[in-house]
Protein backbone atom coordinates (compact mmCIF):
# COMPACT_ATOMS: atom_id res chain seq x y z
CA UNK A 1 0.00 0.00 0.00
CA UNK A 2 1.03 3.47 -1.05
CA UNK A 3 0.76 6.94 0.76
CA UNK A 4 1.07 10.16 -0.74
CA UNK A 5 0.77 13.45 1.48
CA UNK A 6 -2.03 15.72 -0.65
CA UNK A 7 -3.54 19.05 0.16
CA UNK A 8 -6.31 20.67 -1.69
CA UNK A 9 -8.08 24.28 -0.85
CA UNK A 10 -11.83 24.54 0.79
CA UNK A 11 -13.06 27.83 1.75
CA UNK A 12 -9.97 29.77 1.16
CA UNK A 13 -8.49 27.21 3.60
CA UNK A 14 -5.61 24.30 2.93
CA UNK A 15 -6.92 21.28 3.64
CA UNK A 16 -4.36 18.39 3.61
CA UNK A 17 -5.22 14.58 3.60
CA UNK A 18 -3.33 11.42 3.01
CA UNK A 19 -4.09 9.03 -0.15
CA UNK A 20 -3.92 5.66 -0.31
CA UNK A 21 -3.55 3.82 -3.11
CA UNK A 22 -3.58 0.05 -4.27
CA UNK A 23 -0.75 -2.04 -6.28
CA UNK A 24 -1.51 -0.44 -9.72
CA UNK A 25 -1.50 2.02 -12.11
CA UNK A 26 -5.03 2.64 -11.65
CA UNK A 27 -7.65 4.56 -12.34
CA UNK A 28 -9.46 3.07 -9.35
CA UNK A 29 -12.30 3.51 -7.80
CA UNK A 30 -12.17 5.89 -4.40
CA UNK A 31 -13.45 6.51 -1.26
CA UNK A 32 -13.36 9.93 0.50
CA UNK A 33 -13.15 9.89 4.03
CA UNK A 34 -13.24 12.00 6.79
CA UNK A 35 -13.75 11.73 11.13
CA UNK A 36 -16.58 12.57 13.57
CA UNK A 37 -16.47 14.89 16.31
CA UNK A 38 -12.78 16.95 16.86
CA UNK A 39 -11.29 14.01 14.83
CA UNK A 40 -8.09 13.69 12.97
CA UNK A 41 -7.22 11.99 9.77
CA UNK A 42 -4.80 9.58 11.99
CA UNK A 43 -7.69 8.22 14.67
CA UNK A 44 -8.75 5.02 13.61
CA UNK A 45 -9.54 6.07 10.22
CA UNK A 46 -6.38 3.78 8.38
CA UNK A 47 -7.80 0.65 9.90
CA UNK A 48 -10.37 1.16 7.06
CA UNK A 49 -8.42 2.64 4.50
CA UNK A 50 -6.14 -0.31 4.74
CA UNK A 51 -9.20 -2.61 4.06
CA UNK A 52 -10.81 -0.80 1.44
CA UNK A 53 -6.95 -0.55 -0.37
CA UNK A 54 -6.64 -4.12 0.35
CA UNK A 55 -10.02 -4.95 -1.80
CA UNK A 56 -8.72 -2.43 -4.84
CA UNK A 57 -9.75 0.88 -3.70
CA UNK A 58 -7.69 4.18 -3.28
CA UNK A 59 -8.39 5.66 -0.46
CA UNK A 60 -8.50 9.74 0.72
CA UNK A 61 -8.22 10.54 4.38
CA UNK A 62 -8.42 14.58 5.00
CA UNK A 63 -8.36 16.67 7.78
CA UNK A 64 -11.22 19.30 8.16
CA UNK A 65 -10.76 22.50 8.19
CA UNK A 66 -9.34 23.87 11.83
CA UNK A 67 -8.27 20.54 12.77
CA UNK A 68 -5.21 18.87 12.78
CA UNK A 69 -2.97 19.29 9.65
CA UNK A 70 -5.34 21.58 7.64
CA UNK A 71 -5.08 25.52 8.48
CA UNK A 72 -8.49 27.66 9.59
CA UNK A 73 -9.30 29.60 12.40
CA UNK A 74 -10.60 29.29 15.07
CA UNK A 75 -8.81 26.19 15.77
CA UNK A 76 -11.00 23.53 16.91
CA UNK A 77 -14.30 25.60 15.32
CA UNK A 78 -16.85 22.29 14.02
CA UNK A 79 -19.04 23.53 11.26
CA UNK A 80 -20.92 20.76 9.85
CA UNK A 81 -21.50 22.59 6.84
CA UNK A 82 -18.20 23.56 6.08
CA UNK A 83 -16.98 19.66 6.92
CA UNK A 84 -19.40 18.58 4.41
CA UNK A 85 -17.97 21.31 1.77
CA UNK A 86 -14.94 20.25 2.68
CA UNK A 87 -16.19 16.56 1.86
CA UNK A 88 -17.63 18.39 -1.87
CA UNK A 89 -14.05 19.78 -2.08
CA UNK A 90 -12.00 16.91 -1.84
CA UNK A 91 -13.99 14.75 -4.48
CA UNK A 92 -13.53 17.81 -6.76
CA UNK A 93 -9.83 17.60 -5.97
CA UNK A 94 -9.54 13.73 -6.58
CA UNK A 95 -11.50 14.39 -10.15
CA UNK A 96 -8.32 16.29 -11.16
CA UNK A 97 -5.67 12.81 -10.22
CA UNK A 98 -5.92 10.60 -13.27
CA UNK A 99 -5.24 7.32 -10.73
CA UNK A 100 -8.53 8.15 -10.03
CA UNK A 101 -11.85 7.02 -11.75
CA UNK A 102 -14.02 10.04 -10.75
CA UNK A 103 -16.96 8.43 -12.21
CA UNK A 104 -16.15 5.84 -8.92
CA UNK A 105 -16.13 7.93 -5.99
CA UNK A 106 -18.19 6.41 -2.38
CA UNK A 107 -18.37 8.10 0.40
CA UNK A 108 -17.19 6.85 4.03
CA UNK A 109 -18.09 8.19 7.43
CA UNK A 110 -18.49 7.85 11.29
CA UNK A 111 -20.11 9.39 13.90
CA UNK A 112 -20.57 13.29 12.86
CA UNK A 113 -18.97 12.07 9.27
CA UNK A 114 -21.31 9.30 9.46
CA UNK A 115 -24.43 11.82 9.39
CA UNK A 116 -22.66 13.99 6.87
CA UNK A 117 -21.86 10.99 3.90
CA UNK A 118 -25.78 10.65 4.32
CA UNK A 119 -26.28 14.54 3.30
CA UNK A 120 -23.35 14.36 0.82
CA UNK A 121 -25.31 11.51 -0.96
CA UNK A 122 -28.25 13.76 -0.90
CA UNK A 123 -26.64 16.67 -2.20
CA UNK A 124 -24.02 15.79 -4.86
CA UNK A 125 -24.44 13.13 -7.69
CA UNK A 126 -20.61 12.56 -7.85
CA UNK A 127 -21.01 10.20 -4.87
CA UNK A 128 -22.31 7.02 -6.44
CA UNK A 129 -22.08 4.88 -2.84
CA UNK A 130 -22.43 5.64 0.74
CA UNK A 131 -21.30 4.02 3.84
CA UNK A 132 -22.62 5.75 6.85
CA UNK A 133 -21.05 4.64 10.44
CA UNK A 134 -22.96 4.80 13.63
CA UNK A 135 -23.95 8.30 12.68
CA UNK A 136 -25.11 11.63 14.18
CA UNK A 137 -28.36 12.30 12.72
CA UNK A 138 -30.45 14.89 14.69
CA UNK A 139 -28.17 17.21 17.46
CA UNK A 140 -30.77 18.28 19.03
CA UNK A 141 -32.66 14.96 19.99
CA UNK A 142 -29.12 13.56 20.73
CA UNK A 143 -27.72 16.12 22.91
CA UNK A 144 -30.85 16.46 24.98
CA UNK A 145 -30.67 12.46 25.39
CA UNK A 146 -27.26 12.06 25.94
CA UNK A 147 -27.32 15.46 28.43
CA UNK A 148 -30.37 14.77 30.05
CA UNK A 149 -32.84 17.17 31.44
CA UNK A 150 -30.90 19.19 33.82
CA UNK A 151 -27.47 19.07 32.56
CA UNK A 152 -29.24 19.97 28.93
CA UNK A 153 -30.69 23.42 30.39
CA UNK A 154 -27.08 24.41 31.73
CA UNK A 155 -25.54 23.38 27.81
CA UNK A 156 -28.39 25.63 26.53
CA UNK A 157 -27.42 28.80 29.22
CA UNK A 158 -23.60 28.13 28.39
CA UNK A 159 -24.32 28.29 24.71
CA UNK A 160 -26.67 31.61 24.84
CA UNK A 161 -23.74 33.09 26.75
CA UNK A 162 -21.40 32.15 24.79
CA UNK A 163 -22.73 33.65 22.02
CA UNK A 164 -23.47 37.36 23.44
CA UNK A 165 -19.63 36.94 24.37
CA UNK A 166 -18.43 36.36 21.07
CA UNK A 167 -20.97 39.34 20.33
CA UNK A 168 -19.40 41.58 22.67
CA UNK A 169 -15.79 40.27 22.59
CA UNK A 170 -15.43 38.54 19.03
CA UNK A 171 -13.92 35.69 21.08
CA UNK A 172 -14.82 31.71 20.59
CA UNK A 173 -15.18 29.96 24.19
CA UNK A 174 -14.10 26.65 24.23
CA UNK A 175 -16.00 23.27 25.56
CA UNK A 176 -14.23 20.08 26.36
CA UNK A 177 -15.38 16.98 23.98
CA UNK A 178 -16.26 14.81 26.82
CA UNK A 179 -14.73 14.88 30.38
CA UNK A 180 -14.19 12.31 33.62
CA UNK A 181 -17.00 13.73 35.58
CA UNK A 182 -20.91 13.90 34.48
CA UNK A 183 -20.37 17.22 36.81
CA UNK A 184 -18.44 19.05 34.53
CA UNK A 185 -19.82 20.01 31.14
CA UNK A 186 -19.00 18.71 28.44
CA UNK A 187 -20.49 18.03 24.85
CA UNK A 188 -20.25 14.22 24.87
CA UNK A 189 -20.57 13.70 28.69
CA UNK A 190 -19.29 10.33 28.66
CA UNK A 191 -16.78 8.79 30.56
CA UNK A 192 -15.57 5.97 28.01
CA UNK A 193 -15.43 8.72 25.64
CA UNK A 194 -12.85 10.16 27.50
CA UNK A 195 -10.82 6.93 27.98
CA UNK A 196 -11.15 6.13 24.69
CA UNK A 197 -9.84 9.23 22.73
CA UNK A 198 -6.88 9.65 25.41
CA UNK A 199 -5.73 6.19 24.21
CA UNK A 200 -5.79 6.64 20.73
CA UNK A 201 -4.36 10.12 21.19
CA UNK A 202 -1.38 8.25 23.12
CA UNK A 203 -1.41 5.62 20.83
CA UNK A 204 -1.92 6.92 17.73
CA UNK A 205 -3.36 10.17 16.77
CA UNK A 206 -1.20 12.98 18.99
CA UNK A 207 -2.70 15.63 16.83
CA UNK A 208 -6.28 15.42 18.62
CA UNK A 209 -7.75 17.68 20.97
CA UNK A 210 -10.34 16.71 23.34
CA UNK A 211 -12.08 20.26 22.99
CA UNK A 212 -14.07 22.05 20.65
CA UNK A 213 -15.47 26.09 20.37
CA UNK A 214 -19.08 26.01 21.95
CA UNK A 215 -20.35 27.28 18.75
CA UNK A 216 -19.85 24.00 17.55
CA UNK A 217 -22.20 22.43 19.43
CA UNK A 218 -24.43 24.67 19.23
CA UNK A 219 -24.24 24.52 15.45
CA UNK A 220 -24.57 20.69 16.28
CA UNK A 221 -28.00 21.37 18.09
CA UNK A 222 -29.01 22.49 14.34
CA UNK A 223 -28.00 19.77 13.07
CA UNK A 224 -30.04 17.35 11.20
CA UNK A 225 -30.18 14.26 8.38
CA UNK A 226 -34.06 13.85 8.26
CA UNK A 227 -34.90 16.11 5.87
CA UNK A 228 -31.97 14.85 3.13
CA UNK A 229 -32.23 11.37 3.36
CA UNK A 230 -35.42 11.07 1.62
CA UNK A 231 -32.71 12.78 -1.17
CA UNK A 232 -31.14 9.62 -1.42
CA UNK A 233 -33.52 8.05 -3.87
CA UNK A 234 -30.77 5.99 -6.08
CA UNK A 235 -27.49 5.86 -4.49
CA UNK A 236 -26.48 2.99 -2.31
CA UNK A 237 -26.35 3.26 1.15
CA UNK A 238 -25.36 1.00 4.26
CA UNK A 239 -25.75 2.10 7.76
CA UNK A 240 -23.85 0.41 10.83
CA UNK A 241 -25.52 0.87 13.72
CA UNK A 242 -24.33 -0.60 17.07
CA UNK A 243 -27.21 -2.76 19.25
CA UNK A 244 -25.74 -0.81 22.16
CA UNK A 245 -25.40 2.58 21.00
CA UNK A 246 -26.56 5.16 23.75
CA UNK A 247 -24.23 8.00 22.37
CA UNK A 248 -25.30 8.82 19.07
CA UNK A 249 -28.69 6.89 19.67
CA UNK A 250 -29.19 3.49 17.33
CA UNK A 251 -32.93 4.06 17.07
CA UNK A 252 -32.68 7.56 16.08
CA UNK A 253 -29.84 5.91 13.44
CA UNK A 254 -32.90 2.92 12.32
CA UNK A 255 -35.29 5.91 11.96
CA UNK A 256 -32.75 8.11 9.51
CA UNK A 257 -32.54 4.54 7.59
CA UNK A 258 -36.20 4.23 7.44
CA UNK A 259 -36.39 7.75 5.68
CA UNK A 260 -33.99 6.50 2.65
CA UNK A 261 -36.11 6.46 -0.43
CA UNK A 262 -33.47 4.36 -1.98
CA UNK A 263 -34.57 0.30 -2.26
CA UNK A 264 -30.22 -0.39 -2.27
CA UNK A 265 -29.67 0.19 1.04
CA UNK A 266 -28.71 -2.17 3.89
CA UNK A 267 -28.93 -1.75 7.57
CA UNK A 268 -26.54 -3.98 9.87
CA UNK A 269 -27.02 -3.83 13.55
CA UNK A 270 -23.50 -4.96 15.43
CA UNK A 271 -24.61 -7.22 18.18
CA UNK A 272 -23.61 -6.32 22.01
CA UNK A 273 -21.69 -3.44 20.56
CA UNK A 274 -21.70 -0.11 22.06
CA UNK A 275 -20.97 3.53 19.79
CA UNK A 276 -17.18 3.39 22.01
CA UNK A 277 -16.93 -0.15 20.91
CA UNK A 278 -15.89 1.09 17.12
CA UNK A 279 -12.77 2.46 18.41
CA UNK A 280 -11.89 0.12 21.06
CA UNK A 281 -12.54 -3.20 19.99
CA UNK A 282 -10.39 -3.93 17.13
CA UNK A 283 -12.78 -7.06 15.97
CA UNK A 284 -15.70 -5.04 15.76
CA UNK A 285 -13.31 -2.32 14.10
CA UNK A 286 -12.54 -5.18 11.59
CA UNK A 287 -16.28 -6.47 10.68
CA UNK A 288 -17.50 -3.03 10.06
CA UNK A 289 -14.36 -2.13 7.75
CA UNK A 290 -15.31 -5.92 6.07
CA UNK A 291 -18.77 -5.37 5.70
CA UNK A 292 -18.01 -1.84 4.68
CA UNK A 293 -15.98 -3.32 1.99
CA UNK A 294 -17.90 -5.43 0.46
CA UNK A 295 -20.59 -3.08 0.14
CA UNK A 296 -18.64 -1.19 -1.99
CA UNK A 297 -17.12 -4.35 -3.97
CA UNK A 298 -20.74 -4.50 -5.06
CA UNK A 299 -21.81 -1.60 -5.47
CA UNK A 300 -18.72 0.77 -6.82
CA UNK A 301 -16.26 -1.39 -8.37
CA UNK A 302 -18.19 -1.42 -11.92
CA UNK A 303 -20.01 1.66 -13.02
CA UNK A 304 -23.69 1.16 -13.33
CA UNK A 305 -24.20 1.13 -17.45
CA UNK A 306 -26.96 -0.05 -19.69
CA UNK A 307 -25.48 -3.35 -20.35
CA UNK A 308 -25.14 -3.77 -16.15
CA UNK A 309 -28.97 -3.60 -16.08
CA UNK A 310 -29.54 -5.84 -19.23
CA UNK A 311 -27.29 -8.54 -17.42
CA UNK A 312 -29.63 -8.12 -14.07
Amino acid sequence: MKTEAVEFLSGGDTVRGDLYLPEGSGPFPTIVMAGGWCYVKELRQPDYAKEFVANGFAALIFDYRRLGASEGEPRQHLDPWDQIEDYKNAISFLETLPVVDADRIGAWGISYSGGHVLILGATDPRVKCVVSNVPVVDGWETMWRAQGSVKFRELRNTILEDRRNRFVKGEYGYLAMSAETYEVLSTWPFEEVTTGFEELKRTQAPAHEHHSTIASTELLMDYTVFPYVKRLVDTPTLMVVAEEDDITMWDLELQAFNDITTPTKRRVVLPKTTHMTLYSDVSALEVAAKVAARWFDEHLKQPLTFERLLEG
